[in-house]
């Protein structure tokens, strides 16, 4: 049921998250920030997509997937159908990722530690949806502010 659950909540969050970066009217605003905005809803959009891909892709899915989380930052001027691209692909794995993932995982320790202590794997993919609905904020917040 839990597995079930995370892929709708991930599906339609990833697929909000493709929405509100192909809303924007101005593409350079994507990569805007001011003032006490410390990040761009595009570097938000990598860093969401680095982590989805790291600790759903490629630790449960055992993609070949290799994260550079320092890009996701500092990267800059990708194109907003690039972005709109590597949402979907996202989506795709972790929803292929969650196909293969078992009750019984869910309650097993996730095998990375993330935090300061280990979690299951049930703990760490809910913690991964209300990370990417934060972010998700964020970037409409952005969107709405600083796309006028």
């Amino acid at each position: 049921m839990l597995v079930q659950t995370l892929k709708s909540l991930f599906g339609r969050d990833l697929a909000r998250l493709k929405h509100e970066i192909s809303l924007y009217k101005d593409e350079s605003r994507i990569w805007y920030i001011e003032k006490e905005i410390a990040n761009s809803a595009g570097n938000l959009c990598l860093h969401l997509i680095g982590n989805l891909n790291t600790y759903i892709g490629a630790e449960l899915g055992k993609t070949a997937y290799v994260r550079y989380r320092e890009l996701e930052f500092s990267r800059k001027d990708v194109p907003k159908h690039e972005l709109i691209r590597m949402v979907e692909e996202t989506d795709a794995v972790v929803q292929k990722t969650l196909d293969t993932v078992t009750s019984e995982q869910l309650d097993e320790e996730y095998p990375m530690l993330v935090f300061e202590e280990k979690t299951t794997t049930g703990y760490l993919l809910v913690h991964l949806t209300t990370h990417l609905t934060y972010h998700l904020g964020q970037i409409n917040y952005h969107r709405r502010l600083l796309d006028n």
